[in-house]
């Protein structure tokens, strides 16, 4: 299964409220949005009005792969913006800045590609038990991006007093996976720590201005520096590791309440999360009305099991309670202690009727809808529901899915794809954790781009021939495997191939011509007939 192979195969729309106030200061939109943080769409707008940090507020964070809506209010300023990829429409005035208590649900809206008929069966099955169960409320992948990006745990260098590893890991240790001109200013500044009048090649550098003057004012002093980071972005830097915590503390609190065999596991960014199959009525009963507390270095317990849980998760990571509190920046850099539910439900979901899927050929889809609670992940009910086939990207995986296509005709294009296909399928056995009635793995599919959560094709598959009829010649049986050229490589045309069959717009186009021939024809032969007509009449 993959999602989130075009911005509109997932969709975000935040039901909200707000106070209008005609002569309020703060203006209100809807924020339009595809391909792009809440982070960076904000940045977008307050750099191309002036504003200054702390000037836009909103209510939550909304996914980067897929097309969001959302509220912002602006503090002072009247904008508007009109791209591509961000739009903005104006609702109207409030006196005060948007924050969380302004969304009451979001109703997504989720289109999962490259099934098989043979997940259907499984997938009712999960839908069943997310309707009766529910989905354990962790925080996914996306939370985690500083880990997904190699930078690490920042806030465990908070922790430990060392700003400067904080700091150096915020803004000068770029991602492999970044193709940004962001990533381009961090692999300077690596490479030039501590020349802060280094002049910087790339436009991306004034995100940095106000650390780097710090460190050029006050050279050594690293904590300054390092709140100098826009305030928003500090809280999510130790809102991420909070996060850890909680994922950590309820796999435990879970593991102390059911059997082994009652829970599966599941991998993600940050490690593997546990969902349960069933409970009993009184465990299912705790489950549904408990919170668990994003710990702070003040937090007490009243559950004994949680106090027992999160004693064991600090002390996995050699940390107590009051080693929470960043020495010397108290007031700003603190964990701010919130109960946050258990068990989160789905409402109103539905999964839609199965389509032939336009993406990957030979492959149905299938929409699923559904309301979540504010702060529930959507994304972590889709992994829910196709649990049976779904794995975690690698950093190859994502490698691989921003690799270009230097490809320039049809045949060309197939020839490629053929290559990839050779190349995944001698990998080894596919990742994916078998099914439990131990069905035969399918055959090879064409790799496809972009991919499921940011992954390209599905990992390595072994490829099945195809069954000989009896009486029927086999070409592709007595024909030997050509040797793949080099992905990406334009060569002179290769020799005559197969017939490869056309995709859905292809065989548009086919049927338009058609169509257009034979009315060229027909007309054709009504300007004979009318002209022989005319002769005819001519005669007389």
């Amino acid at each position: 299964m993959r999602i989130k192979q075009k911005p509109e195969d997932f969709s975000v729309k935040e039901s909200y409220r707000f106070d209008e106030v005609e002569s309020g200061r703060h203006r209100v939109y809807l924020m339009d949005k595809q391909k792009l943080s809440t982070f960076d769409a904000v940045n977008r707008i307050r750099d191309a009005f002036g504003l200054k940090p702390g000037a836009i507020s909103y209510c939550g964070l909304k996914d980067k792969q897929g097309r969001t809506e959302q509220i912002i209010a602006v503090d002072g300023a009247d904008v508007d913006m009109q791209e591509p990829d961000l739009r903005l429409k104006f609702l109207g005035r409030t006196d005060k800045p948007l924050s969380a208590r302004n969304i009451t649900s979001n109703r997504f809206s989720v289109t999962v590609r490259a099934l098989t008929h043979d997940s259907l069966a499984p997938l009712n099955l999960a839908a069943a038990e997310v309707n009766r169960l529910g989905v354990v409320n962790y925080f996914d992948s996306q939370r985690f991006g500083a880990l997904k990006h190699g930078q690490g745990f920042i806030a465990k260098d908070l922790i430990r007093g060392d700003f400067e590893a904080a700091l150096h890991n915020y803004f000068a240790r770029p991602s492999d996976l970044d193709r940004t001109e962001d990533a381009k200013v961090k692999g300077f500044w690596r490479d030039n720590w501590g020349r802060w009048d280094a002049r910087v090649p790339f436009e991306g550098a004034k995100k940095y201005h106000r650390i780097l003057r710090s460190l050029r004012d006050h050279p050594g002093d690293w904590l300054r520096a390092f709140l100098q980071i826009d305030s928003d972005y500090r809280a999510m830097i130790l809102f991420e590791y909070q996060s850890f915590l909680w994922n950590e503390g309820v796999r435990r609190y879970l593991q102390l309440m059911l059997p082994r065999e009652a829970m599966f596991p599941m991998r993600y960014q940050a490690g593997t999360l546990l969902h349960y199959r069933d409970a009993t009525p009184d465990v299912l009963h705790t489950l549904r009305e408990k919170t668990f507390p994003l710990v702070g270095p003040d937090t007490t317990f009243e559950d004994p099991k949680v106090a027992e849980a999160m004693a064991w998760v600090l002390g996995k990571e050699k940390l107590k309670l009051p080693d929470l509190r960043i020495k010397g920046a108290e007031r700003m850099l603190y964990f701010k202690e919130e109960q946050r539910p258990l068990v989160m439900f789905p409402h109103k979901l539905v999964v839609g009727r199965t389509q032939n899927d336009d993406v990957n050929r030979g492959e149905i889809k299938v929409n699923v809808a559904f309301t979540l609670p504010p702060g529930a992940y959507a994304t972590l009910v889709i992994k829910r529901l196709f649990h049976f086939e779904y794995t975690e990207d690698t950093k190859e995986d994502i490698r691989t899915s921003q690799r270009p296509r230097l490809v320039t005709t049809e045949h060309e294009e197939a020839r490629v794809d053929a290559a990839r296909s050779a190349a995944r399928a001698s990998e080894g056995p596919s990742r994916h954790r078998d099914l439990a009635d131990k069905r035969p793995a399918p055959p090879a599919r064409e790799p496809r781009a972009p991919s499921r959560i940011g992954r390209p094709a599905r990992a390595s598959r072994e490829a099945t021939p195809e069954p000989v009829k009896k009486g029927v010649r086999s070409d592709r049986a007595e024909r030997p495997a050509a040797r793949p050229a080099p992905v990406g490589t334009l060569t002179a045309p290769a020799p005559p191939e197969p017939e490869i069959p056309l995709g859905f717009r292809a065989k548009q186009k086919q049927r338009k011509q058609v169509k257009a021939e034979s009315r060229a024809e027909k007309a054709e032969k009504q300007r004979l007939a009318a002209a022989k007509s005319a002769k005819k009449q001519k005669r007389k």
